[in-house]
């Protein structure tokens, strides 16, 4: 399959200018796609969009990777209903650090001919002046012409029950303009042909080959993805805890794990083929699969587990896994004792915790008065209640289920400090002893 075809088969294809398929069929093209620097982070939306480039590369093409440096201190309006608060420079410098890095996980960089580049729009814009700009770029683009765009008229419009528009300030205006000159600018410095993105971004793309053919005499081509939703239409790479970022100190590698592990059997077997790179007749193999058997959760399995490696590694896949059993009552002292604290944190994030000082821990007369008095009847209310639930066995501590509750508090605290406790099948605590 070329470019367009792999695409269209992954669900991945939105819309194309005329003349794009005939563009990459004639050789190598070089095409490029802008990241917003407006977080240090890109977050599993942003890997829809990063997958378009691996696919570019992957058929052949030349990737580039544009970091809006200028265009992140201005904000895009598309898709937005009001315009952000800008960043200053530092934090957009620190921005641009934490995504360069991310890109470079998924891109070739080493590979010859077509090796995936980096580039900064802020190194051609910070020496263009205002006057200047308007000179040799504003006087192309009619006013007339960036009005038609669908970011700028939802901005300006009522909305259909006659509400007054929020508005759009001329720096979200100018947006559209300064990215087309990115193309323009890419077109003529790296021979960049193929501007790609999601689908919102359709109006500013198409401004760029517009300049390019009103200030060059040039052609160019635009190719935007399908946004990718969640099965009820909203927007995809949020939990209810906000974004499902690729930085591990935003999302843990346990929680990035457990998002695609949680998607229904409807998204995990449209998802499957636009975040991994696995071939037709495998994905094929396993939807056949899952659906002998949804319960086994094949698909989600798959996905999570091509996804988190290369997004973190496969020793926090591995890790993600053993830590996903713990809550399932699979996992042993061993498991819990090899969980790094910030795993076991991610683990236990949603469990009561109990803090108990190191004083009152070690003068803990047995495991009873522990669980009921020394955690402030949080695990049991009464040290009776304590005892005839240990009795019964129905209690654990770090997966050692207890048998006497008299015994001595003489435990292995993980991490040097904490102690998993199970009441029942599905009662979980974190006794942080500090």
């Amino acid at each position: 399959m070329n470019l367009i075809e792999e695409l269209r088969w992954r669900g991945m294809l939105h819309d194309f200018m005329p003349g794009t398929e005939e563009q990459l069929a004639s050789g190598m093209t070089t095409g490029y796609i802008g990241f917003d620097p407006t977080a240090s982070s890109l977050h599993i939306g942003n890997l829809a969009t990063i997958m378009l480039l691996v696919h570019l590369q992957r058929a052949g093409h030349k990737p580039v990777a544009l970091v809006g440096g200028a265009t992140g201190m201005i904000g895009d309006p598309s898709g937005k209903s009001a315009e952000r608060n800008l960043l200053d420079e530092d934090t957009l410098r620190a921005n641009q650090e934490g995504i360069r890095r991310q890109l470079e996980k998924f891109l070739d960089f080493n590979s010859g001919a077509n090796a995936a580049e980096i580039v900064n729009n802020y190194d051609w814009f910070k020496d263009f002046s205002f006057l200047g700009f308007l000179r040799e770029v504003g006087k192309h683009i009619t006013v007339n012409y960036m009005m038609a765009k669908d970011s700028v008229k939802k901005r300006i419009s009522a909305d259909e029950d006659g509400e007054r528009a929020e508005g759009l300030s001329y720096t979200e205006f100018a947006y559209q303009l300064i990215q087309g000159y990115d193309f323009y600018h890419l077109y003529k410095t790296k021979g960049a042909k193929l501007q790609m993105g999601a689908s919102d971004q359709w109006g500013n793309i198409t401004t760029g080959t517009e300049l390019i053919r009103r200030m060059d005499g040039g052609k160019a081509y635009a190719l935007v993805g399908k946004l990718v939703t969640k099965s009820d239409g909203t927007k995809f790479g949020k939990s209810e805890g906000g974004n499902i970022w690729l930085d591990p100190n935003f999302t843990s590698p346990y929680k990035f794990y457990q998002f695609w592990l949680n998607l229904s059997d409807e998204e995990a077997e449209k998802l499957i083929k636009v975040y991994t790179l696995l071939p037709q007749e495998e994905i094929e193999r396993l939807t056949e699969e899952h659906k002998q058997a949804p319960h086994l959760r094949v698909l989600q399995k798959a996905l999570a587990k091509d996804v988190t490696i290369r997004v973190h590694s496969e020793e926090d896949y591995n890790a993600a896994v053993d830590a996903s059993e713990i809550l399932f009552g699979k996992g042993d002292l061993e498991t819990l004792k090899s969980l790094k604290e910030d795993m076991l944190l991610s683990v236990f994030e949603g469990v009561p915790q109990i803090e108990v000082d190191k004083i009152t821990y070690a003068g803990a007369t047995s495991v009873s008065e522990l669980l009921s008095d020394l955690t402030g009847g949080q695990v049991f209310e009464s040290k009776g209640e304590a005892k005839r639930m240990i009795k019964n066995g129905g209690v654990s501590i770090n997966r050692q289920k207890l048998q006497n509750p008299d015994e001595a508090v003489n435990y292995n605290l993980l991490q040097e400090k904490y102690l998993v406790v199970q009441k029942g099948k599905k009662n979980y605590y974190l006794v942080i002893v500090k």
